[in-house]
């Protein structure tokens, strides 16, 4: 895998995260809601909760919404119910695809979901065939311009950290899905500000396509991080080097 394409995939991601900020505090309420109605909306003692509202924080989301999604899935305000679904494809190339799905319509985000991959050249892969390529690993993201990686490396490995790297004007802490809340903690009892935060699926190896291939890659994972019903979209492309998009 190569590590340049690694930091150019983040920074890809992070550069199409901020065009959509409003969608992804959307998505996000929408996570807090679900879990607030599967398991109380005390974080204390509901830990998918608390994991939801460390992504949200992450994301700099205010805690007013915070609080309104939770209330709307404990049923104090009024909500919508959603099911969680996740689908395995592939995209051109072979490249593998998760698909988390939160949705009032299950139908409806299945149809969606076959006509994107169609249309683009994808297609549904077999339960177990795309999941298998990947592990959950806590994820935290920082500014590189505006920290240093020994200071965030300091703050980080006291909460239990794996890994900390900087590239491309991004620091990336990795850790443990145990230890994620611990080592956002610990960042955040030294003021750091996270651009993201989250136990996110991230692939053991990458695939690394010609330009054009990644290309079409890269826009069918927008359209499919635009369905109003897919939550989170991972894949296994790598970014080549010198890609523009």
């Amino acid at each position: 895998m190569s590590g340049h394409s690694k930091w150019a995939t983040i920074k890809h991601a992070k550069g199409a995260a901020d065009a959509k900020r409003g969608k992804i505090f959307t998505k996000l309420i929408k996570e807090i809601s679900i879990a607030a109605r599967m398991g109380g909306g005390n974080p204390d003692s509901n830990p998918k909760l608390r994991t939801a509202i460390i992504k949200a924080r992450g994301a700099n989301m205010p805690k007013d919404n915070i609080d309104r999604a939770i209330k709307k899935g404990t049923g104090e305000l009024e909500g919508v119910s959603y099911e969680e679904l996740v689908y395995e494809a592939y995209a051109p190339g072979g490249v593998a695809v998760l698909i988390e799905v939160l949705t009032d319509n299950k139908n409806r985000a299945a149809a969606d979901i076959r006509s994107m991959l169609t249309k683009s050249g994808g297609q549904l892969a077999t339960s177990g065939a795309v999941s298998r390529l990947f592990k959950r690993q806590g994820v935290i993201t920082l500014d590189g311009d505006k920290y240093t990686e020994d200071a965030v490396m300091e703050a980080a490995l006291d909460g239990g950290a794996e890994d900390i790297a900087a590239s491309d004007g991004i620091i990336q802490v990795t850790s443990a899905p145990e230890d994620f809340e611990a080592v956002v903690n610990a960042l955040q009892a030294k003021e750091f500000e996270t651009m993201s935060a989250e136990v996110s699926m991230v692939a053991d190896v990458e695939v690394l396509l010609d330009n054009e291939a990644t290309a079409k890659v890269l826009k069918l994972v927008e359209k499919l991080e635009d369905n109003e019903d897919i939550q989170n979209v991972y894949t296994n492309v790598g970014i080549p080097e010198g890609f523009e998009g």
